[in-house]
């Protein structure tokens, strides 16, 4: 018996597709996607890469505006689209849309399983809100399981009072067969793509939105307090737009001597060239659910300097093993950890191969099977 999985998720992001690909493709689900909208051009410029598409899906009628810090979304028809396809379990990606409690009004409605993929973490600077955590908290309560994307996630459902037994771990992904192919690709090519893109012979990459809850300036801070010939032998990369941008080159031009330059936004195939050339990843973020951007650099095999805040930290970075885990905000350690790397060519090439190991094991199809263990459950109903 197949089951059917409606599955409400926001845009079509380029590192979810794979993984939809390969829960569509499950013998036992006949999945569905359910598109809020098609991108989020105030955020993102991802292009969309519908050819990849390998899923039944479709896209909601939308408006958005950003308001403040506020990102609205409103959707319609979603009830009829809803009743049209007829599910047996919903997932929903996440709760604070006007969307995720429409859908699971209809769930409970018409006594149908309801699942919400959860990613946040106790770090997360958007959390707080005493009225947000009222209202979070009974969205959770009223599903019939959550899917998580690690261990961050896991101890911030736990702390909510949901049970082992209601929580299910679909590990955060990327397509770590491109990534790695891309960054054979760029290595062949090294001297050649090192000119066009004009990168330092040796560089530490930021890659990410340029805003400041990106821990942006506290990087180039840390880079700015490096040894004078240390700066004058390696570099600092950021590849990225944001509203930060201008007021980080601002600074980065008073850091002489040293080398720090700003690549721009980079699409999916661009950014393999920046993994392979760089010679460390640094994510010294203060609030980030997840990063797959620290996958994506593991796939190309990079040691990772990543700040405690960030939610894949506990999952993907071991310190002093395939990288640093440094507290968030503390530019001293962060520098240290960037000097540590920059100085031990033999330790940064074991932290490589570490990085190369860990990252098979979050796989978009490792990500698909959690999610289907999740709808395949016989679990006990736990809503209000």
């Amino acid at each position: 018996m197949r089951h059917r999985l409606v599955l409400l998720t926001e845009i079509i992001a380029p590192y979810r597709i794979p993984v939809f690909n390969a829960l569509a493709q499950h013998p036992e689900i006949d999945l569905h996607v359910i598109f809020l909208a098609e991108t989020d051009p105030t955020l993102r410029d991802w292009l969309v890469y519908r050819d990849e598409i390998h899923f039944s899906y479709q896209i909601l009628p939308s408006w958005r505006r950003k308001i403040g810090r506020l990102n609205l979304l409103l959707n319609w028809r979603l009830l009829g689209v809803m009743r049209r396809a007829s599910p047996d379990v919903i997932v929903c990606g996440g709760y604070n849309y006007f969307a995720s409690w429409e859908s699971l009004w209809w769930a409970r409605s018409h006594r149908v399983r309801f699942m919400v993929w959860v990613e946040s973490t106790a770090k997360d600077l958007r959390r707080g809100h005493a009225l947000v955590e009222s209202l979070k908290a009974k969205f959770l309560r009223s599903c019939d399981g959550l899917i998580v994307a690690g261990k961050s996630s896991f101890d911030y459902m736990r702390s909510f009072g949901a049970g082992e037994d209601r929580i299910f771990t679909a590990p955060d992904a990327v397509d770590n067969a491109f990534f790695e192919q891309q960054a054979e690709l760029s290595r062949r090519n090294e001297a050649e793509l090192r000119q066009a893109l004009r990168l330092p012979r040796r560089f530490f990459l930021f890659v990410g939105r340029l805003v400041v809850e990106k821990g942006v300036f506290d990087l180039l801070q840390a880079y700015g307090t490096l040894a004078p010939g240390l700066r004058s032998e390696i570099g600092l990369v950021f590849v990225g737009e944001g509203t930060a941008r201008a007021e980080l080159e601002r600074r980065a031009a008073g850091i002489s001597p040293g080398s720090v330059q700003f690549a721009g936004f980079a699409q999916r195939e661009e950014l393999a060239g920046y993994y392979a050339l760089a010679e460390a990843f640094v994510f010294p973020t203060h609030s980030d659910p997840w990063g797959l951007v620290v996958n994506e650099a593991m796939a190309c095999g990079l040691p990772i300097i990543c700040s405690s805040a960030a939610g894949c930290a506990a999952d993907l970075v071991e310190d002093c093993w395939n990288g640093r885990v440094v507290p968030s905000s503390d530019t001293s350690q962060l520098a240290s950890a960037m000097e540590d790397l920059s100085e031990h060519a033999e330790l940064r090439a074991q932290m490589s191969q570490r990085s190369r190991e860990r990252i098979q094991k979050f796989s978009p199809d490792m990500c698909a099977a959690g999610i289907a263990e999740a709808v395949l459950s016989r679990g006990v109903t736990h809503h209000v």
